[in-house]
């Protein structure tokens, strides 16, 4: 219960009297209530324009296709509908005598923790993040009839690009739980983090995912053409290529990050297709033998394992290779072992969110 304090006529002052006023009425109707809701993002408009052109499409072509692809969005749907019975994480939930909000969630995940953190998550946080697989996996399903039906190049790019876009929302949660363990990272980032992944989780949606994705997905199909002569191992052809057809969010990256050693190696690492540990093995060998350099067939047999470097488009080997040294710079970094202890997709993702940090800043003053 609060108290009010309400003053009469302010030259005679000849009345004052506290009013009681019930908390509650400082939330809102849904908030004091047991109803749920959510603001999961099912489809944005772009996607739903998407669908509505493909169903179209197939109404003719194949009846039976459209069929199974109506199905598959609607348990999308249905599986969006589900996650809704679980509360908000925007709103006040009391639970015993405890009392939780976005704000408590965002402090607790600012707490350092080792090990997997997956009961420590929200719920909803953990089904969400099935909701976006589940929708990959329709985007998916809906780029590969695009193609075999042959329709129209400009209508395939943009079910692909759509489809990237998902994978890079699932991707930006472990970058972010990444980044929140980063104590070298400024507290008021850190908490900036914690707070975009509440929303993200809450809504299946990431703003920043739009400043990353389309530079992530350049650089991706840029090391695609590289054909990386595995000599000196540095990668400075390679970058000066790479960096060509980059924008210039990029190329900032690049000039002001690069001198890190982190970065210069996860940046080798992304470039090559190999770990920092393979990196420094073949540098080993091929200056043993006394070769200056090998073409990249060559690498998988002067190393004596299968590579995991993939160049194909699809956005699953995106995922693939970035988990893989995601785990690696996790491993090096519990261990202190040398290497990168942050993949290069941290590294951006960080650039990016002190940039809008600073831009904000600046902001403020010019007013």
């Amino acid at each position: 219960m609060l108290y009010f304090l309400s003053v009469g006529d302010k030259d005679t002052l000849k009345t004052i009297e506290f009013s009681h006023v019930n908390i509650d009425e400082f939330y809102d109707e849904e908030q004091r209530t047991d109803a749920f809701s959510t603001d999961i993002i099912v489809l944005t408009d772009n996607e739903s324009d998407l669908v509505h052109m493909l169903s179209d499409r197939l109404k003719t072509i194949s009846p039976e296709t459209l069929e199974g692809i109506t199905n598959r969005i609607a348990d999308v749907k249905r599986l969006a509908s589900d996650i809704a019975r679980f509360p908000s994480l925007l709103h006040k939930q009391t639970l015993s005598s405890e009392v939780q909000t976005q704000h408590t969630l965002a402090e607790s995940l600012l707490q350092q923790r080792d090990g997997d953190k997956t009961l420590h998550l929200p719920t909803k946080a953990i089904l969400g993040k099935g909701f976006l697989v589940a929708k990959f996996h329709a985007f998916t399903a809906m780029t590969k009839i695009a193609v075999n039906s042959k329709f129209p190049e400009e209508e395939i790019l943009k079910l692909n690009n759509a489809t990237l876009n998902i994978m890079f929302t699932i991707m930006v949660e472990d970058v972010y739980l990444s980044l929140l363990d980063d104590l070298t990272i400024p507290i008021d980032i850190r908490r900036q983090i914690a707070y975009s992944l509440i929303i993200l989780w809450e809504h299946r949606s990431d703003q920043n995912v739009a400043d990353v994705a389309p530079v992530l997905d350049a650089v991706w199909r840029a090391r695609r053409k590289l054909a990386p002569a595995f000599g000196t191992m540095v990668g400075t052809s390679e970058l000066l290529f790479l960096s060509i057809e980059m924008d210039d969010q990029w190329r900032h990256f690049i000039m002001s990050r690069l001198s890190d050693n982190d970065v210069s190696c996860a940046m080798q690492e992304y470039l090559f297709g190999l770990s920092h540990e393979q990196i420094q093995t073949l540098k080993q060998i091929l200056r043993e033998k006394g070769i200056a350099a090998i073409g990249r067939d060559e690498v998988s047999s002067f190393l004596g394992q299968k590579s995991l470097s993939i160049y194909d488009e699809d956005p699953r080997s995106f995922f693939l290779l970035y988990s893989v040294r995601r785990e690696n710079a996790k491993a090096r970094k519990r261990m202190n072992l040398s290497g990168p202890h942050q993949t290069l997709e941290d590294h951006f993702m960080r650039f990016i969110l002190e940039r809008n940090k600073e831009k904000q800043h600046n902001d403020i003053y010019a007013k």
